[in-house]
């Protein structure tokens, strides 16, 4: 292999930060946006109008359309903890939504393509196999760190939008989300859900990947791999409002 995933999650971070910083810097400017119309000026049919573009705007629970962004919360302002059975319901729609299905076959690609598993073989029975531990580590990773750890640990799964500061400080405290987390208490937490969590998934995936690959090295690189994608992750989550609002005024 030449090259490992975390090197390439690394790498995909900076080339992200340097991208995603003229957005967040030219997003910062101050609005030259008309005075919005009261009703009386509103023009008939105008409502309608509005209506056909919204349904035109990307939603908020998706990066890009593709990636499942339902743990996200870009109004903070307005924090509420989630009830045990919300929890859930946020780890399960980020591991069953449809474009879920999409992201696994992504990574499942890349691990074929880097022949991580080779007793997996190749062609369409070897990919079928890669896909069904890349949909796995995902789904498992998701209940683990959004739902059964949050709701033992009293932890708030969701990631909170800074959304102001300078482009840097915005990314530095994306990437602390990772050790740090809000609890149910209104306070800052050690991100155990997070860390435990996706360790608890890495030691369960070994139920389910090649015996040859079961070692305590390969569940650790695993886990080091689904740590700095959470990270990348949660700087994509940071900026894609900035991005949104700037595409799409939205």
């Amino acid at each position: 292999m030449s090259s490992s995933p975390v090197a390439m999650v690394c790498r995909a971070l900076i080339s992200v930060n340097f991208l995603v910083g003229g957005v967040a810097a030219t997003g910062q400017e101050p609005a030259t946006l008309p005075d919005a119309p009261s009703a009386s000026q509103t023009q008939p049919g105008a409502s309608s109008v509005v209506q056909g573009k919204q349904r035109n705007l990307p939603s908020k629970n998706h990066i890009l359309w593709i990636i499942p962004n339902y743990r996200s919360d870009e109004n903070p302002a307005e924090i509420k903890p989630l009830m045990p059975l919300e929890k859930m319901k946020v780890a399960l729609d980020d591991s069953f939504d449809p474009s879920a299905f999409l992201v696994a076959g992504i990574f499942a690609g890349l691990s074929m393509t880097q022949k991580q598993y080779s007793s997996f073989g190749t062609g369409a029975p070897g990919f079928g196999k890669y896909y069904g531990g890349a949909f796995a580590d995902q789904a498992i990773g998701n209940i683990m760190t959004e739902g059964l750890f949050p709701v033992a640990l009293h932890q708030d799964p969701r990631y909170f939008v800074k959304g102001t500061g300078g482009f840097w400080k915005r990314t530095g405290y994306a990437i602390s989300r990772e050790v740090i987390t809000r609890g149910d208490d209104g306070r800052n937490h050690f991100n155990t859900s997070e860390l435990a969590g996706n360790a608890a998934a890495a030691g369960i995936s070994n139920l389910y990947y090649p015996a040859a690959d079961r070692s305590l090295g390969n569940t650790a690189n695993k886990w080091g791999q689904q740590i700095a994608l959470d990270t990348f992750f949660n700087v994509a989550k940071e900026f894609w409002p900035d991005v949104r609002n700037r595409l799409f005024r939205h």
